[in-house]
């Protein structure tokens, strides 16, 4: 991180839509030159959020700065610091690679004598050089997110947003998404992502808040973040649905253990001594004739701390999405 001066800075904010509150007194201080992972189930207030950041909704009562800025007041100067990418991948297809990135470049109001220039950069960055002349429309999925993701960084702002960038993506695409997001990292642009594959905000934020329900449930490093999951392992058990109470009380009346399910697997905290108390366990579960496909320990992932924190698997998000609109230079 390349220093810890706040640049996106979010104080008991608060958004309602009638009697529904989809944001519920929040606070955030995002570090200039990191990557910052806000993840959480469907309608948890993710997008909500994002959408003041960017002033497409306006707060209820709480207050948001970007780079000092009070979004409130000064919302066409902070859409010059952002970049947008959203989860739909916004290209024209009947568009060449190059004319799309022409089109942004005039939205975004970049000089006439910078245009040029900045496509061909983007084009570079993003290996489509040999493909500028095509219509994007029979661009690969991944070649497409690749053009959404410069397309977003063409006016060189100093916020990135990343509305799960790489959803739809085979682990090719996506690794190769993870390396470009990590190299404008480096250059220096700070990244705001969400994200619904938990190990990406584990390979690439330096800090994760969770929310739920509107609220911050927890943030934090990665690492700390998984101390919240157990000092040790996680116990992993598949069982059958209707056995999932009598191990969980099991694991809760003799071992003192407090169990999650999600469908028909069962996760729990072992502790620091888990490798004995894996064994007590099974030991146990086989004495009361529970019925087990299977059975293991792993260590904590995000993942381990999400289904404690929300009492789910990362659910489905395709129902919450970043609006479409893209954030424009301040100057019409």
């Amino acid at each position: 991180m390349a220093t810890q001066k706040s640049i996106i800075k979010v104080e008991r904010l608060v958004k309602k839509f009638g009697d529904f509150t989809a944001v519920n007194n929040i606070d955030l201080d995002i570090k200039e030159g990191e990557i910052f992972g806000l993840l959480g189930p469907n309608g948890a207030g993710k997008t909500t959020t994002i959408n003041v950041l960017l002033s497409l909704l306006k707060p209820t009562s709480g207050k948001v700065t970007i780079n000092g800025l009070d979004v409130s007041k000064h919302p066409e100067e902070v859409k010059q610091m952002i970049g947008l990418m959203t989860q739909e991948t916004v290209v024209e297809g009947d568009l060449t690679g190059t004319q799309n990135l022409m089109l942004f470049a005039e939205l975004y109001h970049i000089d006439k004598v910078k245009r040029e220039k900045a496509v061909k950069t983007a084009l570079e960055e993003s290996d489509l050089m040999n493909f500028a002349n095509a219509q994007a429309g029979t661009y690969s999925g991944g070649m497409q997110r690749r053009l959404g993701l410069v397309k977003a960084m063409l006016h060189e702002p100093k916020i990135l947003i990343l509305d799960e960038p790489t959803t739809g993506l085979d682990v090719q695409n996506r690794v190769t998404m993870w390396k470009r997001i990590k190299e404008l990292n480096a250059n220096g642009t700070t990244i705001l992502m969400t994200t619904q594959y938990l190990e990406e905000a584990d390979e690439l934020c330096s800090r994760i808040a969770i929310i739920d329900h509107g609220k911050i449930a927890a943030q934090g490093t990665p690492s700390e973040l998984k101390k919240l999951a157990s000092d040790g392992d996680i116990l992993e058990v598949v069982t059958k649905m209707d056995e999932i109470p009598k191990l969980l009380n099991l694991l809760k009346t003799k071992f003192h253990i407090i169990g999650t399910s999600t469908g028909e697997n069962v996760t729990a905290p072992l502790g620091k001594d888990a490798r004995k108390q894996f064994v007590r366990i099974s030991e146990a579960i086989e004495k009361e004739d529970i019925t087990i496909f299977s059975i293991g320990m792993h260590l904590p992932t995000i993942d381990d701390v999400f289904i404690k924190l929300t009492g789910s698997t990362m659910r489905d998000t395709l129902g919450e999405k970043t609006t479409g609109r893209m954030p424009m230079m301040g100057r019409r």
